[in-house]
């Protein structure tokens, strides 16, 4: 039996609201140039070949004495973008190349050093797999119904939390490999140590009878 159009929507509803990422909201202080290099970064984790858009959205105005420049990157080293004075939306589009976290850095410079407490609002909003797909425009190209784009769209999602699932299931049996490898080890250099101890053991009764025998001692 067919289940009703509400309970689907209410069931992608559902699904998508697990699986979806809110934008995160944050004020970005301002540096002087003279000063230190720093950066605030948000990190999350991609599989490989994973379609990723990040959306910024920097308050402000060029010209303001303020420039924000962003950072796109990999803890493996591939670069994904770095666009440079960021002002209103900025949109990055990219396919993951590694298994591997990346970070979305800002950095927000003075370039007038008279400023009374500078800072820029920043909406951060980063959509994966799925949730990066213009559904509107399969929707549009396939000529699907919306309760048809919804399913596909929580289909897409679950495949990617399948995949993450995999992923983490392989890197745990990887960690435990590493782990009984470990202990393996760890074991058989406890029963070599014990027995050059007991054959150092050994070898000094050995001797000790021997050298009291020499001095007619025993």
């Amino acid at each position: 039996m067919a289940l009703p159009r509400a309970l689907l929507q209410y069931i992608c509803g559902f699904v998508l609201l697990i699986a979806s990422v809110n934008a995160l909201k944050f004020d970005l202080t301002a540096r002087s140039p003279s000063d230190k290099k720093t950066e605030r970064c948000i990190r999350n984790f991609v599989a490989k070949d994973t379609l990723v858009v990040v959306t910024a959205t920097v308050g402000g105005s060029k010209g303001d004495g303020m420039v924000v420049n962003m950072h796109i990157l990999d803890n493996v080293g591939n670069e994904y973008g770095k666009p440079k004075d960021v002002v209103g939306e900025q949109r990055t589009v990219f396919t993951s190349h590694a298994d591997a976290a990346f970070d979305v850095c800002f950095e927000n410079v003075m370039t007038h050093t008279r400023m009374n407490n500078p800072s820029r609002h920043v909406e951060l909003d980063i959509d994966i797999g799925a949730d990066a797909k213009d559904w509107s425009a399969i929707q549009a190209t396939e000529k699907l119904k919306p309760v048809e784009t919804e399913l596909r769209r929580v289909e897409e999602s679950i495949a990617d939390i399948v995949r993450e699932m995999d992923y983490l299931r392989a890197r745990e049996q990887k960690l435990r490999d590493t782990n009984e490898s470990t202990n393996t080890r760890v074991k058989w250099f406890g029963i070599g140590t014990t027995m050059l101890l007991v054959a150092l053991w050994g070898w000094q009764i050995m001797y000790l009878r021997a050298y009291f025998r020499s001095k007619h001692l025993i």
